[in-house]
């Protein structure tokens, strides 16, 4: 668990990140959001509800990759900003007005936080993050699923586990230099 302390630096450090990423990237943000609004014929900012700190609800931000339907239909568009994670930038403003963090769990859609059992529910008593070393893990995680003849039961008994419990360590073992650590390893892994 977080003292007071780490999290009122956290929390300033998220302010800082998130400010000067927005500041830099808006624009970039701006004129993704028009060329998805272009190619899908629809709004391109993606929203969700998703689990966040003491399992509440939060609307995260996305740029939209696919287009509604029965069947959503992901464009040329949409593979290229997923790959390049250009559709997560929305969620600087998530960190910046205190919903997520700039390191943490992914936060989850309804339905998995819920499997959370015990001590494994100490992941909630964070703020989801927008990277982790989950994340970085599971980089390429939708190729992965997409070798698998059953990418759901893959998910649930492979790739769930795995993140609950690299996400429960970083939890249970937080410190600084460990968010600096992973910070450093994203921008290895994205760049």
């Amino acid at each position: 668990m977080l003292s007071a302390r780490q999290k009122n630096t956290k929390r300033i450090v998220d302010i800082f990140i998130s400010l000067i990423g927005i500041i830099i990237f808006i624009i970039p943000i701006f004129i993704l959001v028009l060329i998805s609004t272009f190619y899908l014929r629809e709004f391109g900012v993606f929203t969700q509800k998703r689990v966040g700190k003491n399992a509440k609800l939060f609307t995260i931000y996305k740029i939209k990759s696919m287009k509604k339907g029965v069947e959503p239909e992901i464009s040329n568009f949409g593979k290229l900003i997923r790959k390049l994670k250009l559709d997560e930038l929305p969620q600087l403003f998530n960190v910046f007005f205190g919903k997520m963090s700039i390191i943490g769990p992914r936060p989850d859609i309804v339905g998995y936080a819920d499997k959370l059992k015990e001590a494994d529910r100490v992941i909630l008593s964070v703020k989801p993050g927008i990277t982790s070393e989950a994340t970085l893990l599971f980089s390429n995680e939708e190729e992965l699923l997409k070798q698998q003849s059953n990418p759901l039961k893959y998910n649930d008994e492979v790739i769930w586990p795995q993140k609950v419990a690299l996400n429960r360590k970083y939890v249970e073992n937080y410190s600084f230099k460990n968010d600096l650590k992973i910070i450093l390893k994203t921008l290895q892994v994205f760049i």
